[in-house]
């Protein structure tokens, strides 16, 4: 399959009108077995925390095997479109699926629990407020994404999750050529990690975004330590990476790192793997690379400061609230792991800051992406902490000293939900879909690609301690 065909079909996806529920998206897949039996078979692969079934849809019978997964983190639904696109595709276009001579193993989502936790802004999604008010992100060691078992330094990791633990058994099953894990950014331009070197697939997966007629991410990246294939393209590494890195600043890597990652477990196989990070929001700074007055030291420790005061403010409502607090929901578990992370995020960003040489400007993506990183956390974590004081105020067991507190945490998050508008705009859903397929395409055009080397061999050793 040629660049001009992924373009041609990643520019042909139907629009969509807000994000599927999960009984919805689950009710499309099973319609889509039950109407081509011949295409697609069900499997059960476990079962979620709270006793949803987990199943893998595959679909065709070609020489590649690809593991497709949705919802591994479940405030990232646009990978539910994608995910189903692909598999009516795959199950309907006999020309396509031919194309790639793949067997395909599509898992709509493997966090349905959480995915749930997120519904009340689906319908909606081109609102920033409303999103960030239903926001629901589970706490690191209970994200599917990064609880595969990790050895490395002083961090050792083995708390596996059921669906994670279904996730496993899915990979080692069909040991895939290729992994794509489903993800999204919030706001900016595109940005993609890439296990390997491809300049063929980067050079599409440059073209896909700019033919759907979206920015490259090209500011400040989501951690300071990637390293950089092509503009917007990162090399997805290991949590050693992250490790060495922050143990270079003197900043305890365990209290940052858990688990490993999907990728890292499917590499053992010698899988290709890919993320597409895609935006709901778009912003032409996030491309904009003039360079601004301001030192990009300056930039780190501005937004650092300001960062580490909503931190503080949080921290402050949370460990008032907290003796009076009765019902342990995923909202109080996610405020109590990701609130205290905002004070080590400001520790690390000073640290970068004072190893910035004081001449080194910051350009105008850095400065959008650093500043919308605090309008960011200020809204999630914001957001998730309200939902946790207010399952005591519905349920009738918050006194009145609970509600007051429940009462000044809305009045200072009205104000950050007032500082939210930044001229963004909302990007057109099939747009989204349409980057994630067209990547999608990209790297299993690569892997079906009959003149490239045969995969690696399995790897035992290295990114999962040989678990």
């Amino acid at each position: 399959m040629d660049q001009r065909t992924v373009l041609r079909l990643a520019t042909s996806v139907p629009d969509r009108d807000g994000f599927p529920l999960v009984d919805d998206l689950h009710a499309r897949f099973a319609a889509l077995a039950a109407a081509h039996p011949d295409r697609v078979t069900v499997t059960r692969i476990g079962t979620s925390r709270l006793g949803e079934p987990l199943h893998s849809y595959r679909i065709g019978s070609g020489s590649h095997a690809a593991v497709v997964v949705g919802g591994v983190h479940p405030n990232e639904p646009i990978g539910s479109w994608t995910a189903l696109h692909l598999a009516e595709t795959m199950a309907t276009d006999t020309a396509t699926a031919d194309a790639l001579d793949t067997t395909w193993h599509v898992v709509p989502t493997i966090d349905p629990d959480g995915m749930r936790l997120n519904e009340a802004w689906f319908h909606d999604p081109h609102d920033r407020v409303r999103y960030a008010r239903g926001f629901y992100r589970p706490a690191p060691d209970s994200q599917v994404e990064w609880t595969f078992p990790n050895s490395h330094g002083s961090v050792y990791f083995d708390r596996v999750l059921p669906e994670t633990l279904a996730f496993m058994r899915l990979i080692d099953d069909t040991e895939p050529e290729l992994l794509v894990s489903l993800h999204n950014g919030e706001m900016g331009g595109v940005y993609y990690y890439l296990s390997e070197d491809l300049p063929d697939v980067i050079d599409t997966l440059h073209a896909v975004p700019a033919a759907l007629g979206l920015p490259l991410d090209t500011g400040e990246p989501e951690s300071p330590y990637l390293r950089a294939f092509a503009p917007a393209v990162f090399a997805m590494e290991g949590v050693e990476a992250a490790y060495d890195y922050l143990e270079g600043l003197g900043i305890d890597p365990g209290e940052h790192i858990h688990g490993a990652s999907s990728a890292a477990w499917a590499m053992r196989h010698g899988a290709l793997c890919l993320v597409a990070e895609l935006p709901y929001w778009s912003h032409p700074d996030a491309d904009d690379q003039t360079p601004t007055t301001e030192p990009y030291a300056h930039l780190l420790r501005r937004c650092a400061d300001a960062l580490g005061a909503s931190g503080a403010e949080l921290q402050e409502v949370l460990d008032a609230a907290t003796p009076m607090l009765t019902i342990e929901t995923p909202f109080l578990e996610g405020s109590r792991a990701f609130i205290p992370m905002i004070g080590g995020m400001t520790d690390t960003d000073r640290a970068r800051a004072d190893r910035e040489p004081a001449e080194r400007m910051a350009t105008v993506a850095e400065r959008f992406g650093c500043e919308d990183l605090v309008r960011c956390f200020r809204l999630r974590y914001g957001g998730m902490l309200l939902r946790a004081l207010e399952a005591e105020t519905v349920a009738g067991t918050a006194p009145a000293p609970l509600r007051r507190l429940r009462d000044r945490l809305a009045e200072r998050y009205a104000v950050w939900q007032a500082d939210e508008a930044t001229g963004a705009e909302p990007i057109p859903i099939s747009k989204l879909v349409g980057v994630q397929y067209g990547a999608i395409l990209a790297c299993a055009a690569h892997v079906a690609d009959p003149t490239r080397a045969s995969r690696p061999q399995l790897v035992t050793t290295g990114r999962t301690g040989g678990a």
